[in-house]
């Protein structure tokens, strides 16, 4: 059976647009079997916006996932903006994986925010200033992070696992972003655990005049789904079935 998965990032909500995506969110039940947020849900990370998203998305039709983006963090206060999202019975993953029951069968979501580092030939790495190294190192532990929880996916009967990350793994769906900044959107190494693991779907955002379609080496669909970039409320996206 087919499995439809409506995805969308880059939502950067504040007290202004409240109710903008209530009345598209109501209506997933029509298209879709769970919805992901692919991180940068708030404009600066405050609780007060994070209580928008929250009312948002609480009580929808299909159970929500998410991971947090870097605007989520910028005011300092990621685990009270995760509490927030929890509390209105958002599973917000770092790190970590969850599986959702749905009629085309059991969804695995491994999610992780990410960080850059840059594209194979073009890269930065662990050499140099600490401050370099503790850049790299970042990366590196949250690749390695969804790698763990991509594996553990294994042990729990899912027919169909996703990847969900903030910043890209893969070039391709940088592609309208300007290649100076490519290193400050996204990582090879997040493809690496994403190859090595298995996947059948990579979602993420924040590259917002990128591009939608892209593909890891292993041959693994990357979507971004950063809202400027799908120019709408979500996109859908079908796994196994047809």
């Amino acid at each position: 059976m087919t499995i439809r998965v409506a995805a969308v990032g880059d939502i950067h909500m504040g007290p202004d647009s409240e109710g903008l995506l209530r009345p598209a969110f109501e209506t997933l039940s029509d298209c879709a079997d769970l919805l992901l947020l692919a991180g940068d849900l708030t404009r600066h990370g405050t609780p007060q916006e994070a209580r928008v998203v929250a009312r948002e998305v609480r009580d929808l039709p299909v159970p929500v996932v998410a991971v947090l983006g870097n605007h989520d963090h910028h005011d300092e206060r990621p685990e009270e903006v995760t509490a927030i999202l929890r509390d209105a019975g958002v599973s917000v993953l770092e790190g970590e994986a969850t599986v959702v029951e749905c009629a085309g069968g059991r969804v695995g979501i491994a999610g992780t925010k990410g960080f850059g580092g840059g594209f194979v030939g073009r890269s930065a790495g662990e050499f140099g200033e600490p401050v370099m190294k503790e850049f790299v190192r970042t990366t590196r532990r949250s690749a390695d992070s969804l790698h763990a929880a991509l594996k553990e996916l294994d042990q729990r009967d899912c027919a169909a696992r996703v990847a969900l990350t903030h910043f890209s793994p893969v070039a391709d769906t940088l592609a309208g972003e300007p290649s100076e900044i490519h290193p400050f959107l996204g990582s090879y190494l997040l493809a690496e655990a994403i190859d090595t693991a298995g996947a059948d779907l990579a979602v993420h955002g924040h590259a917002h005049l990128g591009t939608e379609h892209g593909m890891t080496a292993g041959g693994v669909r990357v979507r971004n789904v950063a809202q400027p970039v799908i120019r709408r409320a979500f996109n859908v996206y079908r796994l196994g079935g047809d």
